[in-house]
């Protein structure tokens, strides 16, 4: 298997079944998969921020730093595989308070509402995540199959 890693602020998108996509350290940033389960692509995302409106220049020189643009281009290039809304599973992870335990700033919690409201505008449904909470995540997407795995804690299970 060859083993894809998928930075802070990263994306990937694949066609081949010996890949697998990984990203590491997910606390508030968001792990966003798509897979087709009809032409087996995958694709996974990374993102720091909800909105990009705070900073046009760093959205225009790295759009995968924020959810909504994010989004946008991981889509657009799954879509120029050939894949099709209909056929993607959407599985998330991350989303969780790890160093804003006193719930100032919120970032994980608006990450994960701004996803949902891009889905939501483009008719489409998370078929599973593990968000929230203090703890840090691991995400494994393997393309062969569209296995999604989360780690947490030293515990791995399929999502």
């Amino acid at each position: 298997m060859n083993n894809v890693i998928v930075g802070i602020s990263e994306m990937a998108v694949s066609n081949t079944a010996d890949d697998v996509l990984t990203t590491y350290s997910l606390g508030s940033c968001l792990g966003i998969t798509f897979y087709d389960t009809s032409l087996h692509v995958g694709g996974m995302i990374h993102c720091m921020l909800p909105l990009s409106q705070i900073d046009a220049q760093k959205a225009l020189e790295n759009p995968c730093m924020f959810v909504d643009t994010g989004t946008t281009k991981l889509l657009k290039e799954m879509f120029a595989l050939g894949c099709r809304k209909s056929s993607l599973v959407v599985k998330i992870a991350g989303a969780s308070a790890v160093l804003d335990s006193k719930g100032l700033f919120k970032i994980g919690e608006r990450n994960y509402t701004i996803f949902r409201k891009i889905l939501w505008k483009n008719s489409m449904l998370i078929h599973a995540e593990d968000v929230g909470g203090n703890i840090s995540r691991t995400v494994r997407l393997e393309i062969a199959t569209g296995r999604v795995t989360i780690k947490s804690g030293g515990v791995e299970k399929e999502l």
